[in-house]
């Protein structure tokens, strides 16, 4: 990265950077891609940082979604065995945290001994990824040298997260919709296969699917997918009595 002369020489090259960013992010078709190149790029733009990855945390573990390299995941899995690091408290703690010296760190005493012994790391720097006030976990950059990061640094980071936030949002978004388009999918199916065994009307079948998703305690969907693709057990004939549906 260019040498920064003063603020208006800042900001025309921070500028220049964001936009040669959302270039290269627009080459890219699908989240895993545009994670991938994040993780690439911020270790390409940012003085000092050697590796960085994308983690999400699900239940007590710290899941690597996106890496420059294998170093990122080592980091995670300490992280997860522990539960505690910085990582973890960026997810948690909806902040921003930066350590410059691993190896003397006591807000995480029993990751930061591990994680520089076995990796050499020192700087650390954790930042959220989220949308409105949704974490969805965090970018973290690594380097072997001590006070790697500072407030250009944290600044041009936050960038990369917000970007790795919108390919992360995206997804979600859309994985909803498949999720509704596939949920509605099948109970259509379900209703048709009610209408014809028991001859009831389109509402009438939905009544029957709801009656007894609410009496077996299981979701509609779930149900009506048992419908559609009974087990062995089920498959008693035209009266759907296998699985549960009265009419």
């Amino acid at each position: 990265m260019a040498s920064v002369v003063d603020d208006r020489g800042h900001d025309v090259e921070l500028a220049e950077v964001f936009a040669d960013v959302a270039r290269a992010l627009t080459e890219e078709h699908d989240v895993e891609h545009t994670l991938d190149r994040i993780c690439v790029l911020a270790v390409k733009t940012i003085d000092g940082c050697e590796a960085a990855g994308i983690s999400i945390a699900s239940g007590p573990h710290i899941t690597s979604l996106s890496t420059s390299d294998p170093l990122p995941r080592i980091l995670d899995d300490i992280q997860s065995e522990t539960q505690e690091g910085p990582c973890v408290d960026a997810i948690k703690e909806h902040e921003v945290f930066l350590t410059g010296s691993l190896s003397q760190e006591t807000r995480w005493p029993d990751f930061s001994r591990r994680a520089h012994e076995q990796t050499g790391v020192d700087s650390i720097l954790s930042l959220r990824l989220f949308v409105s006030e949704n974490t969805m976990g965090a970018l973290n950059l690594y380097s072997t040298q001590a006070d790697a990061f500072d407030d250009q640094d944290i600044a041009m980071g936050s960038v990369f997260a917000a970007h790795a936030a919108v390919a992360l949002g995206h997804a979600r978004r859309e994985a909803q919709l498949e999720d509704k388009a596939a949920t509605r999918d099948v109970i259509g199916m379900a209703k048709g296969i009610i209408m014809a065994r028991q001859e009831v009307s389109d509402d009438e079948a939905f009544a029957i699917l709801r009656r007894a998703s609410q009496r077996m305690n299981v979701k509609i969907r779930e149900l009506a997918d048992r419908v559609v693709h009974p087990r062995p057990d089920e498959q008693q004939g035209p009266g759907s009595a296998g699985t549960g549906l009265e009419s």
